[in-house]
């Protein structure tokens, strides 16, 4: 059997690797988070909920498929996800039960989860995945509904945060009917393994964390500059030259396991390989490949991707044909920004071509021609580009179009008015760049950026398909990873997923307190918000 997207078998000692991580990351929950009202992060779209309570036992309480749901036990996504929320609930300790003075009944005694349509069960999600459900929570059976597996996956990390411990250590909710779905299709988090390598462990806690905000892509800038981990079938000197050392590197498994486990959470892996700037790595491993400088103080440097040689788009064709069949998504990032110049200028054989071209001394044409022709490429690999702003602002005009992620923080509404105005999709995060620290709860300026606070008409506002936190690399590892995304990107989470009128920072401070509580409690090493304590450390 063929794993969907990717042309490649099914491998055992893959699956056993994601079951065997999967239980890992499992066996790190601890106690369940002790709050004594539920706090939902982010905000679903309507929720109506009563004072009744409901009362659950960890050892009489289960979720299960719906005999009438699309998606059975065969489906790995829900079962996968059945065992996990379990787990988050009520926790891996053995349970206390309260004394019957406090506890003489069950109320909920299971979660009935219902998938209407086409399940999905096997696909990946895409940018038109349905994530909408609906929750009704009541005595004896709770039942959540979704028209896809997606939508499910949502609704399964809403019910789970509608319980909490009363006084007494009871799990406890209260009856509610919920009907939610997002804002914003796109809703990323950029990392950056090539500044500092990061563990694929990492990298599987990160999915983790964003399921638990509701994020629905990993935007993976996998190479730059520094070094180049992504280990190719096709060019495997590319990071035998240009990673930091062997041991870090992406193998094609690993690769494959992170798109896998991504996919359990419903999340989207877009890879993202930009050129021509920001490309010194990739030169180590493959000739010929940049423009050599004439710099008489420096001899033997080079520059950005040398879009003179016919040998330059035959090793991209090939390049990009193997990233087309590894990553299933239909999207690929293909960069384009702060591409600098002067190395360009200061190459004869670069100055005789553009001479040649029609383009004079203007390079941003030359930089265009070399964008035009990698979109080419793309296309012919049947996949959509992603490219940073400075392409749409160089005037490249494909034929295919591409979707553009602004990202300077100096005038992004006007840029967002342009980029709509000329009919493309746009992606937001220049107000979300996490690796931009200082003192204080910065959370809150992330959360009252508002995507559609630009001059244009409705149309315009509509070519907004979502946003991205970004943390770039270069002061971040392993070590700091997960406090210096957790809970300052969960703001930005809310913003994307929830209502444009959810905006209250008390309510929101008070929801959010809670909610890093909550992450703490599964795992996720979350920074706190201001002072105050949860109820445990992390495990």
């Amino acid at each position: 059997m063929e794993l969907r997207g990717l042309g490649l078998p099914r491998q055992p000692g893959l699956l056993a690797a994601l079951a065997l991580a999967l239980a890992l990351l499992s066996e790190q929950v601890p106690c369940a988070f002790a709050s004594w009202r539920p706090t939902l992060w982010p905000q679903p779209l309507s929720v109506q909920m009563t004072s009744r309570l409901l009362q659950l036992s960890p050892d009489d309480f289960h979720i299960t498929n719906d005999p009438s749901s699309k998606a059975g036990p065969s489906c790995t996504i829900l079962q996968e996800a059945f065992r996990r929320y379990h787990s988050y609930i009520f926790g891996t300790h053995k349970w206390q039960r309260p004394s019957a003075r406090f506890h003489d009944k069950v109320d909920v005694e299971k979660l009935l989860v219902s998938v209407v349509l086409d399940s999905e069960c096997e696909s990946y999600p895409n940018i038109s995945s349905d994530e909408s459900y609906t929750l009704l929570v009541k005595g004896p059976v709770a039942l959540l509904k979704a028209n896809r597996v997606w939508g499910a996956l949502r609704g399964l990390e809403t019910f789970s945060q509608l319980i909490y411990q009363d006084t007494y250590g009871t799990f406890t909710m209260n009856e509610s009917t919920i009907t939610d779905s997002p804002r914003f299709p796109h809703r990323g988090i950029l990392i950056d393994t090539a500044r500092h390598y990061l563990p694929v462990k990492s990298i599987l806690k990160t999915l983790d964390a964003m399921a638990f905000n509701k994020f629905n892509v990993l935007h993976w800038h996998i190479v730059d500059d520094q070094s180049f981990p992504y280990q190719s079938i096709a060019f495997p000197e590319l990071s035998n030259k240009g990673s930091y050392s062997l041991s870090h590197v992406y193998t094609p498994n690993e690769v494959r396991m992170v798109i896998e486990y991504a996919r359990l959470w419903g999340i989207r892996v877009i890879p993202e390989f930009d050129t021509p700037g920001h490309t010194q790595s990739w030169g180590k491993g493959q000739k010929n490949l940049l423009t050599p400088c004439n710099n008489r103080h420096q001899p033997g440097t080079f520059g950005p991707i040398n879009p003179s040689l016919n040998t330059t788009y035959s090793f991209l064709s090939t390049f990009f044909k193997e990233i087309s069949s590894v990553f299933p998504d239909q999207f690929i990032h293909m960069g384009g920004d702060e591409v600098e110049f002067q190395c360009w200028e200061s190459n004869a054989e670069i100055m005789n071509f553009m001479k040649q071209k029609g383009f004079g001394k203007n390079f941003k044409e030359l930089e265009s021609f070399y964008m035009q022709k990698l979109l080419d490429i793309i296309s012919a690999v049947k996949k959509r580009p992603i490219v940073w702003q400075e392409v749409f602002d160089n005037d490249v005009k494909p034929q295919q179009g591409f979707v553009v992620q602004v990202w300077k923080g100096d005038s992004y509404h006007q840029e967002m008015s342009r980029v709509t105005a000329a009919g493309f999709p746009v992606i937001l995060s220049a107000p979300w760049y996490l690796d931009y620290i200082s003192y204080g709860q910065d959370w809150i300026k992330y959360y009252e950026e508002e995507p559609l606070d630009f001059r244009g008409s409705q149309e315009q506002k509509q070519l907004v398909v979502g946003g991205e936190a970004c943390l770039w690399g270069e002061y971040v590892d392993a070590t700091n990873l997960t406090p210096r995304l957790w809970p300052r990107a969960s703001a930005v989470g809310e913003r994307l997923w929830s209502r444009k009128d959810v905006r209250n920072v008390d309510d929101a401070y008070r929801r959010l307190a809670a909610h890093r509580c909550r992450m703490v409690g599964r795992g996720i090493a979350a920074q706190p918000l201001f002072t105050g304590y949860c109820n445990y450390g992390l495990s």
